[in-house]
């Protein structure tokens, strides 16, 4: 399993490093969204606990940069493709089966900032769920 800096998994391929094909406009957006804690597109569920998201992106579609700070868990309901962009800037493709779930823990200080791309042809759907009880503080991501 590849990992990044901080030793979190990291899923796909890596296609691009140090920012290569990056856009000015990507770049800008990932220097605003640095502490963006909307990690999916629409918060299905919150309690002092969990939060409980869902990502649903058409072909072509993507979801803003977003920061993870939280432990975390991902399902993905549907097959399909994606690509996202790191902090790190590297790119990577990913492959997703229907039930394929990933989980990842943060020590103090680590973070995940990252975006996601539908780049196939079907629609993607997941499902996050965020640890908000994980026995320290959150970081200061704002989950607005």
């Amino acid at each position: 399993m590849m990992v990044n800096d901080h030793g979190l998994p990291l899923a796909g391929t890596l296609v691009a490093r140090d920012h290569e094909g990056w856009s000015a406009e990507l770049r800008a957006e990932f220097a605003a969204n640095a502490h963006n804690g909307r990690v999916g597109g629409r918060l299905l569920s919150e309690t002092d606990r969990v939060r409980v998201w869902e990502i649903r992106l058409a072909p072509g579609e993507r979801l803003p940069a977003h920061r993870h700070v939280l432990d975390y868990f991902w399902t993905a309901l549907t097959a399909g493709r994606g690509r996202q962009h790191t902090a790190d800037g590297t790119t990577r493709e990913v492959t997703y089966e229907a039930g394929e779930t990933r989980h990842f823990t943060f020590g103090p200080g680590e973070f995940l900032l990252h975006d996601l791309e539908n780049c196939g042809h079907t629609p993607l759907l997941f499902t996050t769920v965020e640890f908000k009880d994980a026995g320290r503080p959150q970081q200061g991501a704002d989950p607005g």
